[in-house]
């Protein structure tokens, strides 16, 4: 704990910074429950339909990087609550639209939203609590969020859904978002800015959130046009085009780069950032197909099928309780190893869903095998990736970590879906889709996903299980502030 925070101020950080990273986070899966009734009421195709997801992911995962930077350069504590506030507006504009676009462009200020709360979340807990013990368990919190809110984002979108429309679930964040801005105000203390003159890289800003939005779009759009088709390897081209632009902007001609290339020479934040994308890629695509699996297989309603998930919550916080301890014990690496191998073992477990399944045999052991899998990686993943960062480097480790995750999460649900997608009507021989067929390609989904999951751990094996452990009586000589 640091001498400049109270125990009371260092007590309220963690839990504005828990119930903001839990908000961003359930906007990612919340409206999937929600779409039939969305389609309904404002008319969406089902080829547009995915745009109320994708619209929010790609502003998100583009927009990462940009918003730790800013946290950086204009003070965590200002950034947190302007990307409150505007995650707040966008969710009232969502909740009011009445056509396609208005929804769509209010998901995308959400997105941005987003993607400037999630980092300055991060870093403010980095530079609240000193490395070691106390940060370990800060941070324990904060990554137990990041699994928390993608499981009750399915129960909740259900239970708002089911009860009161699906405006509801945009609605919700907007008393939630304010009062959390006004208790940042309260209790968060002003935290002064990086010292220096202040350089965006707005060059290197644009090339990079232009590049990943690309090359998102690109994979999203698979499900229509085909990975080898001539507008996909346009916009794929486009997107890498724009990477190493990017690449070069801040290895040679930026002043201040938005991310300098030498963070990457820390092998725990590359080899984390690395193993985020394949946590990603496989936990992002199951509460998909998962929720995919009780509505249209087993017939679950919205709010039941959100029910159904309560031993996955359960079973994930349980995991993310026993992170911290385990890091402390054994190292962040070793944990993340075996949260890893647990995922892909419970991801091999969902593969053999069946037609005429049960939830107590298809669905239950797979379900809490893999949270607890997820419970142990999202927590000890963030530990990995911002140790031994300095404090100017804050907000750049945290966005790089949160975009790791959702271009993981993006990239992997697009080739899951469509991997899905051909199984299945190769199965159905060109008929309608049946729940045999649906089951085969969900099959396919959770097998390559595993493989996800397995490569994640093996490079949590190799480069980090062996890191050492830095003793919390060292760290507290080094309180960041």
């Amino acid at each position: 704990m640091t001498e400049k925070h109270s125990a009371l101020h260092l007590r309220w950080i963690l839990i504005l910074c828990c119930l903001a990273q839990f908000m961003v986070i359930l906007d990612v899966s919340v409206v999937n429950v929600a779409l039939p009734s969305i389609r309904a009421d404002l008319g969406f195709s089902a080829v547009d339909l995915q745009w109320v997801v994708n619209a929010y992911t790609l502003t998100f995962a583009g927009f990462l990087l940009l918003g730790g930077r800013a946290a950086d350069l204009l003070g965590h504590r200002r950034v947190f609550i302007g990307g409150l506030l505007l995650f707040s507006a966008a969710s009232l504009a969502g909740g009011f639209a009445h056509s396609e676009l208005a929804l769509i462009l209010a998901r995308g200020a959400q997105g941005l939203g987003g993607a400037v709360v999630a980092p300055a979340t991060l870093s403010i807990l980095t530079t609240s609590f000193a490395e070691g013990a106390d940060r370990n368990k800060a941070l324990a919190a904060w990554g137990a969020m990041g699994g928390v809110g993608g499981a009750a984002g399915v129960l909740l979108g259900g239970a708002l859904t089911d009860l009161l429309g699906w405006q509801s679930v945009l609605f919700i964040n907007v008393p939630i978002g304010i009062a959390i801005a006004l208790a940042t105000i309260r209790f968060v203390p002003v935290m002064p800015p990086a010292a220096g003159e202040r350089h965006y890289d707005a060059a290197g800003a644009l090339t990079v959130t232009a590049g990943i939005v690309v090359v998102t779009f690109a994979i999203v759009r698979t499900d229509v046009n085909g990975w080898t088709s001539t507008p996909t390897l346009l916009v794929l081209a486009a997107g890498l085009a724009l990477l190493a632009v990017f690449v070069a902007i801040e290895s040679k001609l930026a002043v201040r780069p938005l991310v300098p290339l030498r963070i990457f020479a820390s092998r725990t934040l590359t080899a984390a950032n690395v193993v985020v994308f394949f946590l990603g890629c496989g936990a992002f695509a199951m509460w998909y197909f998962v929720s995919l699996y009780l509505q249209q297989v087993l017939g679950y309603s919205p709010l039941k099928a959100g029910v159904a998930f309560l031993p996955m919550c359960a079973s994930l916080i349980f995991a993310s309780t026993l992170a911290s301890r385990g890091v402390r014990r054994f190292g962040p690496g070793a944990i993340l190893a075996v949260g890893m191998t647990l995922l892909g073992i419970g991801l091999l477990l969902f593969s053999p869903l069946r037609a005429n399944g049960t939830f107590v045999h298809d669905v239950l052991p797979a379900s809490v095998v893999t949270a607890f899998g997820l419970g142990l990686s999202f927590v000890t993943v963030t530990i990995s990736a911002v140790t031994g960062v300095q404090r100017a480097d804050a907000g750049l480790a945290s966005g790089l970590v949160n975009t790791s995750r959702q271009f993981g999460g993006s990239l992997g649900l697009a080739i899951l879906a469509t991997l899905a997608s051909q199984r299945t009507a190769h199965v159905a021989h060109g008929g309608p889709v049946d729940p045999a067929s649906l089951t085969a390609g969900f099959h396919v989904a959770f097998l390559v996903g595993s493989g996800f999951a397995f490569a994640g751990a093996l490079v949590a094996a190799l480069a980090l299980a062996r890191r050492p452990v830095v003793a919390p009586a060292a760290t507290e000589r080094t309180d960041v502030v």
